[in-house]
Parts: structure tokens; sequence; C-alpha cells
């Protein structure tokens, strides 16, 4: 496990709004706090965590007030999770968009996990903090985690209501001292305190509603941009940069392992090779790739099916069905119908 942990400098965007907001010199916090003036123009940076965390607690102590995060959710702007933020504003449902976050997590920052959790017509999105070996010290402190929490709240509201009130608010760590004021008054929800894991509880079937703004074909680029994003960060996942390879080949052709390999400038054995240390094969891959984008298409009544199996690599109308029925256990009309008349 690293021992160094990095945001995407999208906080920023928020955290310079508060500042400025408050009169406070951002250029003074940021040199406090050893944040390089470089980060306010490249989207595309990190920032050390803890160097975040130090930010955070310096506008605490120079405002003398503890809803800072709730300031800073405030100003959430899609572009503070890079396009990420943009893929969840296009998705289909709020279920969707939360699954976009849990699978490309990494964008926003590497020091917690992220589980999305059916139960009991509750949606649950659940965070597990990750902590530095040498003291056990969570990497994101109390602060930190209200205002991602805050933040995705703030962006569930935008793309279903601004009356969406979660059915409740879990925190791992203690109340604060001055109460949970700030924080009932903003999530409008039941806050509980000394959980087990951070997490935001949904109604379900609120989750579930087809959102006006959704297009997968909007999302389907973004998310081409989120996987080579995530291919420069971490060079050595090559699943994403596989992937990358797969959605730029399949309107002309589900591409072959070798195709990749020779792509990528490595032999096929050793292409092999390093799936198999990530529990992974190219085979699995190509399908979960291909799976994806048909349930997004699917649901585009201006694609026909035999245009949605060549836009996902198959040569033949009767190939694809084949393989929608593997993954679906139905025929893509009828998954279609039923999509329309739910």
């Amino acid at each position: 496990m690293p021992q160094t942990y990095s945001t995407i400098s999208g906080w920023m965007i928020p955290l310079s709004r508060v500042l400025t907001e408050q009169g406070l010199c951002l250029e003074t916090a940021m040199k406090q706090c050893g944040i390089e003036q470089s980060v306010l123009r490249d989207q595309e940076s990190r920032i050390a965590t803890e160097k975040l965390a130090q930010l955070f607690d310096y506008c605490e102590k120079m405002l003398g007030r503890a809803d800072i995060a709730v300031l800073v959710a405030k100003q959430f702007r899609p572009g503070m999770f890079h396009v990420l933020g943009y893929a969840m504003m296009s998705s289909n449902t709020l279920h969707d968009a939360l699954a976009r976050i849990v699978q490309y997590k990494r964008v926003v920052s590497d020091a917690c996990g992220l589980d999305l959790i059916v139960r009991d017509n509750q949606l649950i999105l659940e965070l597990t903090l990750m902590t530095y070996p040498d003291t056990g010290r969570p990497v994101l402190n109390q602060v930190m985690c209200e205002a991602f929490m805050a933040s995705l709240v703030q962006l569930s509201r935008e793309l279903v209501s601004h009356d969406l009130n979660p059915l409740s608010i879990d925190f791992s760590g203690s109340e604060p001292s001055i109460g949970a004021g700030y924080l009932v008054e903003f999530f409008l929800s039941p806050i509980k305190f000394c959980c087990d894991k951070p997490a935001i509880v949904f109604d379900l079937g609120q989750a579930q509603q087809q959102l006006v703004g959704g297009n997968p074909l909007v999302t389907h680029a973004h998310e081409k941009m989120l996987d080579d994003f995530l291919s420069r960060i971490d060079k050595s996942d090559l699943t994403y940069v596989i992937k990358n390879k797969i959605y730029e080949a399949l309107p002309l052709g589900a591409p072959s392992q070798a195709d990749v390999a020779r792509d990528l400038g490595m032999s096929l054995r050793n292409l092999q090779r390093k799936l198999q240390e990530q529990g992974t094969n190219y085979k699995d891959i190509l399908e979960q790739t291909r799976k994806k984008l048909t349930m997004e298409y699917i649901q585009q009544r201006h694609l026909s099916i035999s245009e949605i199996g060549y836009l996902v690599g198959f040569s033949s109308v009767g190939n694809f069905n084949r393989a929608f029925k593997r993954w679906t256990n139905t025929t893509p009309s009828d998954y279609r119908l039923s999509c329309l008349e739910s």
C-alpha cells in the first residue's frame, strides 16, 4: 500500500471560491500549505492528499468556522471531478452516476475505496478509508470526508432534484464538538457518527428513476477520455490502457489480443502474463467492455439493434444477439421493450 496518496486538483475550484468569498488570499493559503500555484492551471495535476488536508485545516483556522465542508460542497461544479463529473451528469440514472464514480474513483483520489450496495430498497454508497501504515491514521480526515460526501449529495441534487435528501448519512468519526447542526441543515437527513464506515444511503426507487439529461453516447465519449486519463496517471494498470484501445477499435471490429499487444509495443506472451498478474485476461476485458457499451446503447431508441451490434464490434446481428442472450438471458429487442415499458 503506498504511503503517499494523491487527490485531483479540481478540489481547488470550490476551495478557491470559498477562500475568495470569505476574504482570504488564495495565494497565501496555498503557499502556507506547500501547494504549487501551477495546479490552478492544470486540471489534470494531482495534489498530495496530506497537503489538501492542511488547506482545509487552514481554512477552518483562519475563518474560525467548522462548516468549511458544506461551503465547499455548495460551490460544486462538474469540472471539479474532471471528465468524471460530466460523465456522471449525462448518466441515465443516479444509480448509474454513482456506479461511475465507484468505477473511476481513482480519478478523484486514491485515499479511499468506494462500494455501491443495494439492500432493502436502499442504494448505499460506502467509503473505505485508507490509513497510513505507520500510524493507522485515516488519510481523509473528518472535514475532508464531510466535503466529499456533501459534494456527492450536491451533485445528486443537480441530477435528480434539489429536493433530494438521502435517507441517512453515516460518518466513522465522532460528532463535532460544536454539534452536527450544520450537517443536518445541509443534508436534511438523519446523521449518525462512530459508524463502521462513512456512507450515504439513498432511496433505491428514486436513484433508479430515468434522468432527463441522460445521454449514453455522451457518457461513452467521456468514459473514453477517463480511461485515457487513468492510463496516463497509472501506466502500470494495463486494464485501463487496453479498454481505451478497445474503445477506439470497436466500431471497426473487435481487436484481437495480438493487435492490442502490438499497439502497446509488447509481445503477446508478455501482455498475457501482465494481465494474469492483475487477475484478469483479455477475453474478460473485451467482453465486459462490449457488454457495458451495449447496455448503454440499447436505451437509445434512434439506434437500431444491428447498428448497436456493429458499434460494439460484432460482424453480424446473429453473433450480437447470441452474445446479448448470454449477458441478459433475453434478446436485445425484448430487453429494449422492457426498458420502454418500465
